[in-house]
């Protein structure tokens, strides 16, 4: 799954409290991140309203797991594969914070107004007192992330001494010479780790305090900062056990560990691909089928290296590969409109090999295994789509020596005007959902899918030439 867009952040609605005073008057109640959470969650499932937008294919499995862990105040490891929609669920997490949150004015740490942290904000709070300025933090702010990489430092997750502010004049004893590390700059909010075993042991103790006491410890400074915040991690299992991994007493912090997992049927992994594809060019329900199941087929191919996952991201830029192809040739042909054939799917195989990892064993033979499943799904998707109707009205097409002609330079038109009144035709569009009133790009992508399924079920013969063109006969 691919990761969310970045949302703008609101302004500020102006009947909200400004000072400290304000906010006791409106009978604002303190609420820590996790019961904050875990309160509008509960609202959520009690008014039967959506959870996690977005998310396809974990109603069942991941999501009441990531719910109970929720609705348990425990942060949590997500561990699967790559592409599986790790990140995409962790950032889901946002939408169930409130919407704003009331934070001291100015504060790096977004510090709640009844609960000063750092000693700056507990000075400012003294002398101003129900006059203390404060702000107000939009939900899409309360998030932070880190990729784990080999050279994050402790000082990038949790913080280091500012020489700068020590050359300002304060003493190095002093806690406010302190640069702040993301974790705690997202105080009131939710920090996520992604691929969690890449960062060193050392740096994954610096986490120890944050996830158990709640304080961070900079350069011999025992700061007793009571962070708020629910810490998320993601994991591969790969990464999990070889590559990398997380120290024993870290994971016995995180209080979930859930795994995730591929769409189990062919129905969500249609689904996911429709809903994230970015298509320039129209796709038809058949091909999309075909992506899917072939996408499948890489998956539980035993030439493929099991233990490094086919992302949901090849399904994703298989169908955008085909729409593009679909679209050259529409550009190339002067179509109207661009409409993408079953001749468009072997581009898939070579633009997407570096997506899959192979067995050792099969070096050399990539494109021929990708390839060979390509032809598999789309026999698949045409028994299942077509099985039981009558085709001899495209056999006959071929049955005196004619050739039907298509391919990358051949336009619907084109294709059409080879076909002419095909008897069954209309019956075979309305299996592939193409309507009773198809447009001609439609029509020639329902026609040259029947003429594939008959190659490919040895009910006609195709030649593949120089230039592009495929050549169907008897």
């Amino acid at each position: 799954m691919t990761d969310a867009p970045v949302a703008i952040t609101p302004e500020i609605p102006s009947d909200l409290p400004r000072t400290l005073g304000e906010l006791r008057a409106s009978g604002h109640a303190y609420r820590s991140v996790k019961q904050e959470l875990r309160d509008n969650l509960l609202e959520r499932l009690r008014a039967g309203a959506p959870r996690f937008p977005g998310i396809v294919g974990y109603d069942d499995t991941v999501l009441p797991e990531v719910e109970r862990a929720l609705l348990a105040g425990h942060d949590m490891v997500l561990l699967g594969e790559r592409g599986q929609g790790k990140t995409r669920l962790i950032r889901g997490l946002i939408g169930l914070l409130d919407e704003w949150t009331p934070v001291i004015a100015g504060s790096e740490l977004h510090e709640h107004p009844y609960h000063p942290l750092t000693p700056a904000s507990r000075r400012l709070a003294g002398e101003t007192g129900d006059l203390l300025p404060i702000s107000w933090l939009h939900r899409s702010e309360r998030y932070g992330e880190k990729l784990a990489t080999p050279d994050t430092s402790v000082g990038d997750l949790i913080g280091d001494v500012d020489p700068i502010k020590v050359a300002e004049g304060r003493a190095l004893g002093d806690p406010e010479t302190i640069h702040f590390g993301l974790v705690p700059r997202t105080n009131r909010g939710i920090f996520a780790v992604n691929e969690l075993p890449d960062l060193a042991e050392r740096i994954q103790v610096s986490l120890l305090n944050v996830l158990e006491e709640r304080d961070i410890q900079v350069r011999g400074y025992q700061l007793r900062l009571p962070l708020d915040l629910l810490l998320v991690a993601s994991a591969n299992p790969e990464d999990y056990t070889n590559r990398g991994r997380i120290i024993t007493p870290l994971k016995d912090r995180f209080g979930a560990e859930i795994r995730t997992h591929y769409p189990v049927d062919l129905t969500l992994e249609t689904e996911l691909i429709r809903q994230e594809a970015a298509l320039v060019a129209s796709v038809p329900d058949h091909l999309i089928d075909v992506l899917a199941r072939y996408t499948r087929a890489v998956r539980e191919s035993p030439a493929v290296d099991a233990r490094s996952g086919i992302s949901a991201r090849f399904a994703i830029a298989a169908a955008e590969t085909v729409a593009a192809s679909a679209l050259r040739r529409a550009g190339l042909r002067g179509e109207a409109e661009a409409v993408a054939r079953i001749g468009d799917t072997p581009s898939v195989t070579s633009t997407l090999r570096g997506k899959v990892e192979f067995e050792s064993g099969e070096e050399g033979r990539e494109t021929e295994v990708l390839a060979h499943l390509l032809r598999v799904a789309t026999a698949e998707t045409f028994r299942d789509r077509l099985g039981g109707l009558d085709l001899s009205g495209f056999t006959s097409l071929v049955a005196e020596g004619a050739i039907i002609e298509t391919g990358d330079l051949v336009s619907a038109d084109e294709l059409l005007g080879q076909i002419g009144p095909v008897p069954g035709l209309a019956k075979v569009l309305d299996r592939l959902g193409l309507g009773d009133a198809p447009s001609p790009g439609q029509a020639a992508s329902g026609i040259e899918f029947v003429l594939e399924g008959l190659h490919l079920t040895r009910r006609l013969a195709k030649e593949l030439t120089d230039d592009g063109r495929t050549l169907y006969g008897s």
